[in-house]
């Protein structure tokens, strides 16, 4: 699918990495055929001595021949990245963002080209696990849409939207989703630690506890209420756990921080949407690369 197409990424940070390791790991490209742009002269070194792809500090010189462009700045670069790069998108290529919070129209403005694909990965994409959720603008074609779906496939696995408004339900769900589930386990090792564990040996079974009851609920195609009916014997230890987990709110906590992250994620689209050429995100905003 992606064989003779050159890749140009602008921007190489850690999901940059991610999916340029995913893409040469799964042979989908060669080396040769990506092209990493970076302000800093180091990191590009860093990434052709790593990968052998070829790298520079020029964002239109990286887009000059490539086919797909994939956008992995900070969203607080997003408006100067734009200008700069406003008309040099080759015509026969379309873009690839995953800059949170940017909505299609401001990129397909900002760049002057019609064809883009918007996505939301997530953490687990660096190693190969993430879950993205990813539209496209009704002049990305078909052939277009199927590339955009391979180069996301060497992240994880990904999930095709109509409507862009899902992007910031999913950002909720799935792009946050990480962080549920690392409290969780921060939680659970502290609580082991607390009973008597060593915190190596408390990391230890909850990392596979996790990584095995999921794996599990994706095996057995089981609704997870049943999969926790099938481990809750009446009057047993699940039962007394699980008593005060729903005592405790659990449900409307977690419905309550979905709810916050995705009125969240909505509102910096829309500062986005209106943002000076100085900055795209909210104050207080973390504007870490992904």
């Amino acid at each position: 699918m992606l064989t003779d197409l050159r890749l140009a990424f602008i921007g190489a940070g850690v999901m940059g990495e991610a999916m340029i390791r995913g893409l040469l790991t799964q042979q989908l490209v060669a080396p040769d055929a990506i092209t990493a742009s970076h302000p800093r002269q180091v990191r590009l070194d860093e990434l052709a001595s790593l990968f052998g792809i070829q790298a520079t500090t020029d964002n239109r010189t990286a887009t000059a021949k490539a086919d797909i462009v994939v956008l992995c700045v900070k969203p607080q670069v997003l408006p100067g990245v734009l200008r700069e790069m406003r008309g040099a998108i080759p015509g026969q290529a379309f873009v690839l963002s995953i800059v949170a919070g940017a909505r299609i129209r401001t990129i397909a403005e900002g760049l002057d080209h019609p064809g883009v694909v918007r996505c939301m990965p997530n953490t687990p994409a660096q190693v190969g696990e993430g879950m993205t959720v990813w539209t496209a603008t009704p002049e990305v074609s078909p052939r277009q849409r199927a590339q955009a779906q391979a180069i996301l496939r060497a992240l994880g696995k990904d999930l095709a939207v109509a409507d862009e408004a899902f992007l910031d339900m999913a950002t909720a769900i799935s792009g946050t989703g990480p962080t549920y589930a690392f409290l969780m386990m921060e939680a659970l090792i502290d609580a082991a630690v607390h009973l008597g564990f060593s915190r190596a040996d408390a990391r230890q079974l909850v990392v596979q506890t996790i990584r095995g009851a999921a794996t599990f609920a994706e095996q057995s195609r089981l609704h997870p209420a049943e999969l926790r009916n099938m481990v809750t014997s009446p009057g047993g230890t699940s039962a007394a756990a699980l008593y005060q987990l729903e005592k405790g709110g659990l449900r409307t906590v977690l419905s309550k921080a979905v709810w916050a992250a995705y009125q969240r994620s909505v509102a910096l689209g829309q500062v986005g949407e209106a943002a000076s050429p100085v900055e795209m995100h909210l104050p207080g905003e973390d504007t870490q690369s992904t």
